[in-house]
């Protein structure tokens, strides 16, 4: 992946987008894993408790499987680096293996898992669309500092989000599917999923 029109244009892109300050690091800091992964925690543990609390048949189910896909991330994106061999911006020292973005896949399912397992638990449409709104957000801030400050080319970034929707479809197929299956002594929509 270092020749042809595409890569032509993503450095184009980067050329003009790439003007490294504090912000865009702050920005692209926020899909690092010791970052995005305990807020991805937290999320666990609340839902898990929640589940639990209201007697849910295979409560843990929701949260071992957003704790799986994270598992996956490394497992997918070091091997694509690996494969890909793509060097750095400019703005980095000398190196490959840059394509795709494991800040930018790690910030996906971090985030996106989170919200999707909040979203059965926000009462209003409203806590709803403030939850998918601030995860949209966080993920393009980090695609943003990683490409403003030069860390990652736009289609390193790009093709992370790629991998991220497809592991946040699985997810929700996953959790839609779970909560058809639920008995029918499960909490009611005052409560919790239905």
């Amino acid at each position: 992946m270092t020749d042809g029109r595409l890569v032509d244009l993503d450095e184009a892109a980067s050329r003009a987008l790439i003007h490294p300050d504090r912000l865009s690091e702050l920005l692209a800091d926020l899909g690092n894993a010791p970052v995005a992964v305990p807020v991805l925690a937290v999320v666990l543990v609340y839902v898990t408790w929640r589940y639990r609390r209201t007697g849910t048949d295979h409560w843990w189910q929701p949260a071992a499987a957003a704790a799986v896909l994270m598992a996956l991330v490394p497992a997918l994106i070091v091997p694509l680096k690996e494969l890909t061999d793509r060097p750095g911006t400019p703005a980095v020292p000398p190196a490959t293996g840059y394509y795709p973005s494991g800040h930018t896949a790690t910030a996906v399912v971090a985030y996106g898992a989170a919200a999707l397992l909040l979203l059965p638990w926000l009462r209003t449409a409203l806590a709803r669309r403030t939850a998918l709104v601030l995860c949209a957000a966080l993920n393009l801030g980090v695609a943003f500092g990683l490409v403003r400050r030069g860390y990652h080319w736009p289609l390193d970034v790009v093709a992370s989000w790629c991998l991220g929707t497809v592991l946040m479809t699985l997810l929700w197929l996953f959790l839609s599917r779970s909560s058809r299956r639920t008995s029918a002594g499960t909490p009611s929509s005052s409560s919790g999923p239905s």
